[in-house]
């Protein structure tokens, strides 16, 4: 008895000291709903229905872990895929479907420790995680959401279907937060013929003590040729009063052969209890040789929580474009077909 008890605390010692260790965390969103087009952009009608996985967030599974190396220094990985439940495969190309989908939506290594944090590989830009972590009341998710106008278009030749939202064979610092401040800055390889062609210059400071958050950030990519750069800024903030929390964004653009803007964003949330409301409203104001193409858009959102992974949601967005303006509505992964669009599902985090 005496044997099999030391047995089992030494098990027991080992098992807890490698989980101490290392632990790796497998985690993901499941997300379906309906979503439906209608109206019309420029001279053609793309209405339509279906059923999505990707409305309010994008359906992921993904694996991530964090291992203390002693000294205050820990080592970190995530791997993360986007699935498409509704057809049960992957759902992100990359930019480039031929290259591959697996583990598309992020996958970096890195170092942490108290000088900050470095990471490796395929990472978001500090432009979207500013757009979709302080400006946007919507958090990049469903109808309404500020992607559709305050990110370039899919058809874009220099961000393709990555649309500024992530970088390839990235090197990324981000520092440790200092009396509220902190900051980031990032540079994507771009590894093409040209010298510094695709290349990607990204990063963002901001100041984060409740209730006020406010983030600068830039974003800069090169054509694969290195003849031209599309560029992007955006000063956003958020205040939560409790009962609700205001945002307001700023953001000038300059993408390449697709349009010159200058973005202006209002929006709020209304939590009460388990519902939260949702509404916000973006004018995109055209320059220069697009100066006829502005476009409003109003978006409205509601959710309700039935647990505290679960909830279900509806929304609906609306884009009035004037001139040669094309944006049409969106949710969080999928660009959309008109310039109306009604959102309708279920979201389980896990």
């Amino acid at each position: 008895m005496k044997k099999l008890n030391l047995a089992l605390v030494l098990a027991g010692a080992l098992t807890g000291a490698a989980q101490a260790q290392s632990a790796v965390e497998v985690y993901g969103i499941a997300d379906m709903g309906f979503a439906r087009w209608t109206g019309s952009v420029g001279s053609s009608v793309a209405a339509g229905d279906r059923i999505t996985s990707c409305a309010q967030s994008g359906t992921r599974l993904g694996f991530k872990g964090k291992e203390d190396l002693g000294n205050g220094l820990s080592a970190l990985f995530v791997l993360e895929t986007g699935i498409a439940a509704d057809l049960g495969g992957f759902n992100q190309g990359r930019g480039n479907p031929s290259v591959g989908t697996g583990f598309a939506r992020q996958s970096f290594i890195g170092l942490q420790g108290d000088f900050g944090t470095l990471t490796l590989g395929r990472q978001y830009t500090s432009y979207f995680l500013t757009l979709n972590q302080v400006a946007d009341p919507f958090a990049s998710g469903l109808a309404g959401n500020a992607q559709n106008l305050m990110l370039p278009g899919a058809a874009n030749t220099i961000t393709t279907s990555d649309r500024a939202i992530r970088m390839d064979n990235a090197i990324k610092y981000t520092t440790p937060v200092f009396e509220n401040f902190s900051g980031e800055i990032a540079y994507g390889f771009g590894e093409k013929a040209a010298a510094d062609g695709d290349r990607v210059i990204t990063g963002s400071v901001g100041y984060d003590s409740k209730p006020l958050n406010v983030r600068l950030a830039y974003y800069e990519r090169n054509n694969v040729a290195n003849t031209d750069s599309l560029k992007s800024t955006i000063l956003a903030a958020n205040y939560d009063l409790e009962f609700a929390k205001i945002y307001a964004a700023f953001a000038d653009n300059d993408w390449v052969d697709q349009t010159k803007t200058r973005n202006y964003l209002i929006g709020a949330t209304v939590p009460v209890g388990a519902h939260k409301f949702i509404a916000s409203f973006i004018r995109a104001d055209g320059r220069g040789a697009y100066a006829a193409n502005d476009a409003d858009q109003w978006g409205l959102g509601y959710t309700y929580s039935l647990s505290k992974r679960t909830n279900v949601y509806a929304a609906y967005g609306y884009i009035s474009n004037d001139g040669a303006a094309t944006y049409t509505v969106g949710n969080n992964s999928e660009n959309g077909t008109s310039n109306k669009a009604f959102n309708l599902g279920v979201r389980h985090v896990f």
